[in-house]
């Protein structure tokens, strides 16, 4: 009976160690904080770590190598007592279907982080309702990762994670913290997540499968194909471009992307045509990247 209990016991401690979706690195940097107990910093990011990796975000079980990897780096700039500000940058990679290579999925910087935080008070989040911006805007981002995750693998397949961040932006409009609300900034977490959901940029979420899934997966067994997919999928945001050039949502992807674009398109095996309309492409939807893309015609990757 002891035998039997013991590999019951076993079954489940094997069931909620790999069923945790995220393997996710924190990093708290608080230079500009001066005069304080330092010790809470490492506290704040050790309960960040571990609401992060030890909750489980969906109904499905992933193994300990099916978990998405991220980080999160938060700079905090001002403190008051138990109020602090600062920014926060989220990154996650996708694996890429036979290679070693991972590319970045989402990138993305939030510089309207406020949030209370009390050194050995657990950090608490109910989607239902709004109790705590700490809480409440790493899940927001948590789910926005969840979702460009599945829709990479499956298209539009991360729908259900993009509507559990909106809620999170619905249930946020109560707060006096920044970053929730339309007339605030046009740039922030509202933004994003309406631009992820709404129908003038939902192409972005199908380029998004196309890029990863039709193209990136593909490279490894034909470069060329797999290259036309990514291709095609630049053709798909230039037209969202066109209708929307201010989208954040577009932003974010192009940020996430713009090194990895280089050096896809740079290579020698690349046609000068194909590379000329990349770049035309390139220089229309991200103009500040310009420099960078440059590389593609002059067929250097910059490594």
């Amino acid at each position: 009976m002891l035998k039997f209990i013991l590999i019951i016991f076993c079954f489940f401690y094997q069931l909620i160690s790999f069923s945790q979706e995220l393997n996710c690195s924190v990093q708290v940097s608080h230079q500009k904080i001066q005069g304080t107990n330092k010790k809470i910093f490492e506290t704040l990011r050790k309960d960040i770590y571990e609401f992060i990796n030890n909750k489980v975000w969906t109904e499905n079980i992933y193994d300990n190598d099916e978990r998405i990897e991220c980080s999160i780096i938060i700079n905090l700039e001002k403190q008051m007592t138990d109020e602090f500000e600062g920014t926060i940058q989220i990154l996650a990679r996708r694996p890429v279907y036979g290679s070693s290579y991972n590319s970045i999925l989402f990138k993305h910087m939030d510089k309207d982080f406020q949030f209370k935080y009390i050194e050995f008070e657990a950090l608490e989040f109910n989607e239902n309702t709004f109790t705590s911006n700490l809480t409440s805007v790493l899940s927001f981002y948590i789910y926005i990762i969840l979702g460009m995750d599945y829709d990479s693998f499956s298209s539009e397949g991360g729908d259900i994670y993009f509507q559990k961040a909106l809620t999170i932006v619905s249930n946020a409009q109560t707060s006096s913290k920044k970053g929730w609300k339309a007339y605030e900034d046009l740039k922030n977490r509202y933004w994003l997540i309406d631009g992820i959901l709404d129908e003038s940029t939902s192409p972005i979420r199908g380029a998004i499968y196309q890029y990863h899934r039709l193209g990136l997966d593909a490279m490894s067994k034909k470069t060329s194909r797999g290259r036309a997919k990514v291709f095609e999928s630049l053709r798909t945001l230039r037209q969202v471009y066109r209708d929307k050039p201010s989208s954040v949502f577009l932003r974010s992807f192009l940020t996430s992307k713009s090194d990895e674009l280089v050096n896809i398109f740079s290579d020698k095996s690349v046609f000068p045509d194909e590379k000329n309309q990349v770049f035309s492409i390139l220089n229309e939807i991200d103009p500040t990247n310009v420099q960078k893309y440059m590389k593609i015609k002059s067929g250097s990757s910059g490594k």
